[in-house]
């Protein structure tokens, strides 16, 4: 068993870093908000630290799950950042959805201090996280990559090297860019099928069965039709997501005419009030607009 250092307690961060103490991991973590990190260590009978520095003394891996660029330079860099406080040869694993630029910035950062860096982003959403089945998609160093994945494991469903430093948020990208329209398209059969009368249940009961089934239509085709926007990835961090791939399109020359669409189409929600639905709520737009 390893002692790790877990970063980031929010939706995702906080049942991830229970996996590992339940695995039998030695496990401190940290959270801005430090009243959730003494929460979370009564819960588990963990640790917490009130620093990132402090809560990666001695760690053989560490963990981060916090929200974009800004924030995972905030809790590396700095003189109370993990770099600063991790030991030769640590691991430093994130988990967080950023750029590619930022990663391998802190890839080199860390590198420089005898550190390894691996990012891998994950997908399952909040469910996901919860029942320890996540989706891990990583880049980095070979050799870092095979010390980590075992720790990883404690809540993977299944955990990919996809390249060099970069290639795990570049593949998360590609992630979000499916799934943005696989919602749209749900979102416009349910709304179709509402117009024509037709009873929506029964519809996807049918297509799901064939070419138009998905991850996303059989778990939230009930509580589009519900009116129930509440299932953890919201519209806020979608954007944020969709804002990532579209600005690496531009660096790589990728063309994004539906995913362009669809992040305006999220603008809108957001415009409805509905910055922290989920992304499903795709469909409320259509809704809306009768």
């Amino acid at each position: 068993m390893a002692k790790v250092a877990f970063l980031g307690l929010g939706v995702m961060g906080y049942p991830m870093a229970g996996h590992l103490k339940r695995a039998g991991h030695s496990v401190t973590v940290y959270n801005r908000t430090t009243a959730k990190a003494e929460a979370w260590a009564k819960a588990f009978s963990g640790d917490f630290s009130t620093t990132p520095r402090a809560a990666v003394q001695g760690a053989d891996f560490v963990m981060a799950c916090v929200g974009n660029d800004d924030d995972l330079r905030g809790v590396c860099l700095g003189e109370d950042g993990a770099f600063a406080g991790m030991s030769s040869g640590a691991i430093f694993v994130d988990h967080t959805t950023v750029s590619a630029t930022v990663t391998r910035e802190l890839y080199d950062v860390a590198a420089s201090a005898e550190l390894s860096f691996v990012d891998a982003p994950i997908s399952g959403g909040q469910a996901g996280a919860e029942n320890g089945v996540l989706s891990v998609m990583c880049g980095g160093d070979q050799s870092a990559y095979d010390k980590a994945e075992a720790v990883i494991a404690a809540y993977a469903r299944i955990c990919r090297r996809i390249g060099e430093s970069g290639a795990g948020q570049m593949t998360k990208m590609c992630n979000q860019i499916a799934i943005a329209g696989l919602v749209q398209g749900l979102s416009e059969a349910l709304h179709f099928a509402d117009k024509a009368g037709l009873d929506g249940r029964a519809v996807v009961e049918v297509i799901s069965q064939g070419a138009a089934g998905s991850w996303q239509m059989n778990n939230r085709h009930e509580t589009m039709l519900d009116d129930h926007f509440e299932h953890g990835f919201a519209v806020d961090w979608m954007r944020k997501d969709l804002g990532i791939c579209l600005d690496a399109a531009d660096d790589t020359g990728a063309s994004l005419p539906i995913t362009a669409l669809v992040d305006q189409y999220y603008k809108d929600v957001q415009k409805m009030g509905g910055g922290r639905w989920d992304t499903s709520s795709l469909y409320k737009r259509l809704q809306n607009l009768g």
